[in-house]
C-alpha cells in the first residue's frame, strides 16, 4: 500500500525519474494497425505500394523494350498523318468534331438573340447531338481501315463531347429561364421601365474551347481558376503519363481454353488475368484521373481538382459508382438523375436509368470498335444494381469493402475474356479455317 501511495503522489506532483516509481512506461492504447487505434497515416504503406509495383513491373518493361523497340515514335505518328492524312480515318474523325462544337456554339448564339425559338433550338441541338453519336459509329463500322484502338479513341472522344454539348445546352438554357423570371419580377416591382442588368454567357469560341478542353463534363459560366500554372506540377505530371510502352495485354495463352470451352481452364485463365488486369486498371486509373486530368487543370488552370475521391474505402457498390469518376457522377447528377426526380420518378427508377445510361454507353464503346455485339459490357453494368443490393442489404463494413474489391478484381477480367472469345472466334478462327 505504501508503493501505491508513492506511486499516486509521484504521478500527480508529474514526477518522472528514471529508475523512480513515476518513470512508467505502459498505459492503456491499441496497435496501430487496430481499427480502434484511430490511426490514419498510411502514406509510407502507399508508397511501399507504389515501389513494389515499379519494381514488379521493370522486368516487363526492359523485356518489352528489348524485344520490341520503341513501339510509339511521336514523331513518326506525326510525319506520317501529314502524307496521308485519309488513311487515318480515326484522326480525320476528331478534326470533324469540331463541326459539331461551332454548330452548338452557332445554335446557342441565335437562342440569345432570338433568331431561334425554344423550340427550334431544341430540334437543331438533338440533331447535331444525335449525328454525333451516330456519325462516328457508322465510320468506324463501314471503314475497314479503322482498328479497334482507333475506334476506342474517337467513340470516347465523340462520347465526351455529346456529354459536354449536353450540359451545355441545359446551362444555357436554365440562364435564360432564370433571366426570363428575374426580368419579370423585376418589371413587376419597378413600375416603369429601367435597364435591368443581367448576367449573360458570353458565347465566344475562347469559352466554347476551354470547356471543351477543361477536365470536366458539367459547363459553367465562371469556372474557378487557379492563380497560375506551376511549372513543376506540370513536369511531375507529364512524366507520370509515360508509362503506356510495356502495357501490352498479354491474353493469347487464353485462346486455345476459350475455343475449346474448356471450363476449368477458362477459370485458371480468368484468375490468371485477374492481377495483371487489375494493375493495369489502377495504373490507369492514376494515369487518367491524377496524372492526365491534373496536367490538363494545371495547364488551363482549371481550378476543381477533386476527379475522384476516396472509392477504395467503398463499402457498397453505390458508393463506388458515386466516387471513382466524379466528372461523370456529376454530370450523372446534375442532367439525368435530378431531372428525372423533378419530373416525378422514384429514386430508384431515376438511380436504374443511370446504370441504364452508363450501360448504354460502356456498350457503346466497347462493341462498335470491334464491330460485333455481344451486350457483355452492357450486363456487367446492369448486373451492378442487384449486386449493389446484395452488398448493400447483407454487407457491411469491411466485407462491404471486400466485396467491392472482389467484384472489380474479377468482373473486369471476365468481360474482357468474353471479348476477347468472341473476337477471336469471329476473327482468327475464320481466318485459319
Amino acid at each position: 500500500f505504501e508503493c501505491v501511495a508513492v506511486r499516486e503522489e509521484l504521478t500527480a506532483g508529474g514526477v518522472s525519474q528514471p529508475g523512480s516509481f513515476g518513470d512508467f512506461c505502459h498505459k492503456t492504447q491499441q496497435s496501430l494497425l487496430s481499427s480502434a487505434s484511430g490511426y490514419s497515416n498510411y502514406r509510407g504503406v502507399l508508397n511501399w505500394c507504389v515501389v513494389m509495383l515499379v519494381l514488379s513491373n521493370a522486368r516487363l518493361f526492359l523485356e518489352n523494350l528489348l524485344r520490341y523497340g520503341i513501339l510509339v515514335d511521336p514523331i513518326q505518328v506525326i510525319s506520317l498523318f501529314l502524307n496521308d492524312p485519309y488513311s487515318w480515318p480515326a484522326a480525320c474523325l476528331v478534326i470533324v468534331s469540331n463541326v459539331f462544337i461551332l454548330v452548338a456554339l452557332y445554335t446557342e448564339r441565335q437562342l440569345s438573340k432570338g433568331s431561334f425559338t425554344e423550340l427550334v433550338g431544341f430540334l437543331v441541338h438533338c440533331t447535331n447531338m444525335a449525328v454525333m453519336l451516330t456519325f462516328p459509329a457508322a465510320v468506324v463500322l463501314l471503314v475497314p481501315s479503322v482498328t479497334p484502338v482507333g475506334g476506342v479513341f474517337v467513340l470516347g472522344t465523340y462520347t465526351i463531347l455529346f456529354l459536354k454539348l449536353y450540359s451545355y445546352k441545359d446551362v444555357n438554357m436554365w440562364c435564360r429561364e432564370l433571366s426570363t423570371v428575374k426580368a419579370k419580377k423585376l418589371a413587376r416591382s419597378l413600375s416603369c421601365k429601367s435597364q435591368i442588368h443581367m448576367h449573360i454567357p458570353m458565347f465566344t469560341r475562347e469559352d466554347m474551347y476551354y470547356f471543351v478542353f477543361a477536365p470536366t463534363l458539367c459547363y459553367e459560366l465562371n469556372f474557378p481558376r487557379s492563380p497560375n500554372i506551376r511549372m513543376s506540377f506540370l513536369l511531375r505530371r507529364l512524366f507520370l503519363l509515360s508509362f503506356h510502352q510495356w502495357m501490352i495485354p498479354i491474353i493469347q495463352s487464353s485462346m486455345k481454353p476459350l475455343e475449346d470451352m474448356d471450363l476449368s481452364r477458362m477459370t485458371e485463365r480468368l484468375l490468371r488475368l485477374a492481377v495483371p488486369n487489375h494493375l493495369m486498371w489502377l495504373m490507369f486509373f492514376y494515369w487518367f484521373f491524377h496524372s492526365s486530368l491534373n496536367f490538363t487543370a494545371e495547364l488551363l488552370r482549371f481550378g476543381d481538382r477533386q476527379f475522384y475521391k476516396d472509392w477504395w474505402n467503398s463499402e457498397s457498390v453505390t458508393y463506388f459508382w458515386q466516387n471513382w469518376n466524379i466528372p461523370v457522377h456529376k454530370w450523372c447528377l446534375r442532367h439525368f438523375y435530378k431531372p428525372l426526380l423533378r419530373r416525378g420518378f422514384s429514386k430508384k427508377v431515376s438511380q436504374s436509368a443511370v446504370f441504364f445510361l452508363s450501360a448504354f454507353f460502356h456498350e457503346y464503346l466497347v462493341s462498335v470498335p470491334l464491330r460485333m455485339f455481344r451486350l457483355w459490357a452492357f450486363m456487367g453494368m446492369m448486373a451492378q444494381l442487384p449486386l449493389a443490393w446484395f452488398v448493400g442489404h447483407f454487407l457491411r463494413g469491411n466485407y462491404g469493402n471486400a466485396a467491392v474489391w472482389i467484384s472489380i478484381i474479377i468482373g473486369q477480367p471476365f468481360a474482357v475474356l468474353m471479348y476477347v472469345h468472341d473476337y477471336y472466334v469471329l476473327h482468327y478462327r475464320q481466318e485459319a479455317d
